[in-house]
Formats: C-alpha cells, sequence, structure tokens
C-alpha cells in the first residue's frame, strides 16, 4: 500500500511537471518577448470587459508573486532562466520544486521512518529543476563563447564592406542557429524599437554573461562616444577572444586528472558500498542497520560531499 501511495504521488508530479514544460517549452514570440523588456512594471496594460473578472480573481496571487520577486533569490532564479533560455514564469518553476520535494518527502516516507532522510530526499527532488536549470544555462553560455568569435570575423568583414554595425547584426541572425542567433536577433529588435543599440548590447550581456561578449559592448559604446575604427577593434577582439578561449582549454587540460581523480575518490566510497551491499552483505549489515552504523554513514557521506565540493573549488581557475 505504501508503494502504491509513493507511486502515484511520483506519478502526479511527473505529469504535471510535463504538462507545465510542454506549455511553455515554446518560446513566445520576439516582438512580444522585446516589449515585455522595455515596458516599465507600472505600466497598466488594457483590458477588456471580460478580463476583468479573471483580473479580481487573481489579484491575490498577484500580489503575493510580486511580494516573492522582491527576494533576491527569485530575481537571481528568473535571470537564471532567462540565461538558460527557458521563458517560463517563476511561479510555474516553484509549483514543480514544491511538488517534487513534497514527492520526496512522500517516498522516503513510505520507505522508511528516518526524518533526516525524508527531508534529504525531499531536498535533493527539489533542486532537481535548479540543477536542470544551471546545466543548460552553462550548455548555452559555452555554445555563444564558441560562436562568438566567428561572428565577430563576420561583422568585421561586413563593415569593412561598408555595412553599418546593425546590418552586421543581421548578417549574423541569418548565418548563425541559436544561441547567438536568437540574441543578436533581439538586439535588433530592441534597437528597431527605439531602444540604444549600446544598451541593447548591455541587455544581450545581462541574458549572455560571458567575459568576452563584455568586451565588444564596451568596445561599440567606446566607439559610439568617442569614434573609432570599429572594424579594427572588432578584429583585434576576435583576436583576443580567441586566446582566451586557447589559455581555458590549456588549463582544462592540465587539470583534466586532478578532475578525474577527484570525482573517482568521491564517488568510489558509494560504488564500494553498493558492490559490498550485494557482494557480501554481512559486511554492511552494521552500516545499514544499526543506529551507531547509520550515524558513521551520515557523516560519512556529507564529509565525502564536502571533499567534493573543495577539490572542484581548488581545479576552479579564475583569469
Amino acid at each position: 500500500m505504501d508503494l502504491l501511495i509513493t507511486g502515484s504521488a511520483f506519478f502526479m508530479v511527473l505529469v504535471l511537471g510535463g504538462f507545465v514544460i510542454v506549455r511553455h517549452q515554446v518560446r513566445p514570440s520576439l516582438g512580444r518577448d522585446v516589449i515585455r523588456r522595455m515596458i516599465p512594471p507600472e505600466a497598466p496594460a488594457a483590458e477588456g470587459i471580460l478580463r476583468a473578472g479573471r483580473r479580481r480573481n487573481t489579484e491575490a496571487a498577484t500580489r503575493i508573486l510580486a511580494a516573492l520577486m522582491r527576494i533576491d533569490l527569485l530575481q537571481r532564479l528568473e535571470q537564471m532562466m532567462w540565461q538558460a533560455g527557458l521563458y517560463l514564469p517563476v511561479a510555474d518553476v516553484l509549483l514543480v520544486i514544491v511538488l517534487l520535494a513534497g514527492a520526496g518527502i512522500v517516498g522516503a516516507g513510505a520507505i522508511s521512518s528516518d526524518p533526516l532522510l525524508s527531508l534529504g530526499l525531499g531536498f535533493g527532488m527539489g533542486v532537481l529543476p535548479l540543477f536542470y536549470i544551471r546545466i543548460r544555462r552553462q550548455h548555452r553560455l559555452k555554445a555563444f563563447a564558441a560562436q562568438l568569435p566567428y561572428a565577430l570575423d563576420l561583422i568585421k568583414s561586413s563593415i569593412e564592406a561598408g555595412h553599418s554595425l546593425l546590418r552586421g547584426f543581421q548578417v549574423v541572425v541569418a548565418e548563425f542557429s541559436d544561441p547567438i542567433g536568437a540574441e543578436f536577433r533581439s538586439v535588433i529588435e530592441q534597437s528597431r524599437l527605439g531602444l540604444p543599440l549600446p544598451r541593447a548590447l548591455e541587455e544581450m550581456l545581462e541574458r549572455v554573461p560571458i567575459e568576452d561578449l563584455r568586451l565588444l559592448v564596451v568596445a561599440v559604446r567606446v566607439q559610439s562616444e568617442v569614434g573609432s575604427s570599429l572594424a579594427q577593434i572588432i578584429g583585434r577582439l576576435s583576436e583576443i577572444v580567441r586566446t582566451r578561449q586557447r589559455i581555458q582549454q590549456q588549463i582544462r587540460a592540465l587539470t583534466a586528472q586532478s578532475r578525474m581523480s577527484g570525482m573517482v575518490v568521491g564517488f568510489l566510497p558509494i560504488v564500494m558500498l553498493g558492490a559490498f551491499s550485494i557482494i557480501q552483505p554481512a559486511y554492511v549489515h552494521t552500516l545499514l542497520y544499526d543506529p551507531s552504523g547509520q550515524t558513521i554513514l551520515k557523516v560519512a557521506a556529507g564529509l565525502d560531499l564536502m571533499a567534493f565540493a573543495t577539490i572542484r573549488r581548488l581545479l576552479k581557475v579564475d583569469f
């Protein structure tokens, strides 16, 4: 009966999460996206008589969400979602997090009566959407950084051929796929709606916070205020970006052995515990069923996680 309840809870969470993802998987139209970012939050929206009742019914939820959005954590979550290319309401993501955490607590309660295990499993399942957003953000930023030098070369060639900088961005949109094509398309649309080009590039830098793009934003801003050969600046910038990426690849190659050692050290106790529990269950019986052994196992798991995080931090090189 407990397994049936647990399975039903997991199934409901998966169905609801799938519904939310399918409903918002398609990115809204670019025009609406740009207008949403340019309209101040206090600007009233036009609404008809039929929408008045719906608005009254959702006033309480809107006020609660607005109060929560003042919290810096929720603002950072929304920013991370935009950087990951996920254009979902923050309320939907919070709902999925709460449901996953609740399903983890219910599932752990059906398996064991240990409250620490229930909280740990609930916390672990609750942070799964955050891990997904973080991983997708890293992949998107990495893909943008890989496309940036070639896009800079194309912009330089377009300017040298006599075109404007905005026309060079249009060429990048036509020749490159996402994510760099979509981001430069947003810059073009914002510029057409009246936003100054340096400000539109700063908006793109907020969505794609990489240091190489910051150099381009600074170069365009300086050129618009002082005036200089933008083609030469962008050409030099392309060389700098390639040099930085080459150094970063060399660092990753030099630290590959240490990173692999950290992964082996971190996962080896888990693998060995699982192997002994299958081959010789008597060896791990005390750890799994004795209260003292369970305490030792929890402390060891916490120390293992701390060691894994420390090794990753030591191998992270900023330049």
